[in-house]
């Protein structure tokens, strides 16, 4: 009976799930377990299956993990924010300590086998729900103590990812921060101060010894790639030569001679998109930008929607997240951004940011889904 009644009642929260915003994020992450696959199958005969059968896998996992996010009413997430808080804490301690592993540089995963986990990538989602759970309460009366608290919140995960050191995830922690801050009341020259102290932490970071010269590199070679070194200017020059040769429709799929030849380091990761320039075109990567704008579009209509200052915020922090992921990795392929090593959500190679990019959609189904109730 109890189960009649629930498909009966026009208020149950499976019927308000968004199936435009499903759909497209089912689509982009199909698109780019494809795109995966051009880059690790080999010129071989026999394709090399290894890689895309984890990416598929880690793909069904985040579909099971968004199905969960979603099914969890978000309200409830705000009473453990402390717990996840903390535990998001620790694991960004220990993955620093001798328990984590090293690898490109950073010391950032925990190593199980062959996979690896990355704290730092769930952390985003951490930090949205605590910073949204703090900004609601307060409902835009932010002074400058509760703007401290704010920053301190955000600010020790940050630290801690400098650690590593990883600059490009805590710049995307820095795009999370200042839009919910921004749409949480904080005054705007209290924001225009932010900004400036942001500008002179990532220009001391650059002049520091936090991070390695290669790093150094790959950050600044979109500034003057003519005088980077070698190593840092291979890697921009070789992802345009990718694009460019894709022109308007592409070499087709799988077809591509810089992805199948290998040309292009970090492929599968990092330089993801450009599969999609070379071997789809100007067409393909138009394809891909207007899904994940669809995406954007839904994501911004449930924060409008949402019924509450707490899914509000929880929509805007997760906008921000994938718009400057995004944006910054698209725009380091085609020589306009620096060379952070910022996964591309649903389509780079990787569980940690596969199963974060999934939760995070779950958040917003879980915001889209409650608007009524």
């Amino acid at each position: 009976m109890a189960g009649d009644r629930s498909r009966r009642d026009s208020s149950a929260p499976w019927r308000h799930l968004d199936p435009v915003l499903l759909v497209c994020t089912l689509a982009v992450a199909a698109l780019g377990s494809v795109m995966v696959f051009s880059a690790t199958r080999g010129s071989d005969e026999v394709a090399d299956l290894s890689v895309v059968r984890r990416q598929v896998l880690f793909v069904a996992i985040g579909i099971a993990v968004m199905a969960v996010t979603a099914l969890i009413d978000y309200r409830k997430l705000r009473d453990y924010a402390v717990f996840l808080y903390g535990g998001m804490v620790l694991a960004l301690v220990l993955v620093v300590s001798p328990l984590g592993s090293e690898a490109k540089g950073a010391q950032a995963w925990f190593a199980f086998g062959p996979f690896q986990f990355q704290p730092s990538e769930f952390s985003k989602l951490v930090v949205i729900v605590s910073l949204a759970s703090l900004l609601a309460v307060w409902r835009g009366d932010i002074d400058l103590r509760r703007l401290g608290v704010a920053l301190v919140v955000a600010g020790l995960p940050m630290g801690l990812i400098m650690l590593q050191p990883d600059l490009g995830t805590v710049l995307v922690f820095v795009a999370i921060t200042m839009a919910m801050l921004l749409m949480g009341g904080v005054k705007g020259r209290h924001i225009l101060v932010l900004t400036i102290v942001g500008v002179v932490f990532v220009y001391g970071a650059l002049q520091s010894n936090v991070l390695k010269e290669y790093q150094k590199d790959r950050l600044t070679v979109f500034i003057d790639p003519e005088n980077a070194n070698d190593s840092a200017s291979y890697n921009l020059n070789q992802s345009l030569i990718a694009i460019q040769s894709g022109g308007l429709s592409g070499g087709g799929l799988f077809e591509g001679k810089q992805t199948q030849l290998r040309f292009v380091p970090e492929q599968e990761t990092d330089f993801i998109f450009t599969v999609v320039g070379e071997e789809l075109g100007f067409i393909g990567g138009a394809t891909f930008l207007g899904l994940f704008a669809v995406i954007v579009w839904r994501i911004w209509r449930t924060a409008a929607l949402a019924r509450d200052e707490l899914g509000q915020l929880i929509c805007v922090g997760v906008l921000a997240m994938l718009v400057f992921q995004v944006f910054e990795s698209v725009g380091m392929t085609m020589g306009i951004m620096p060379v952070t090593g910022i996964p591309l959500p649903f389509m780079s190679y990787g569980g940690s940011t596969t199963l974060a990019s999934f939760a995070a959609i779950g958040l917003v189904l879980n915001v889209h889904m409650r608007r009524f109730r």
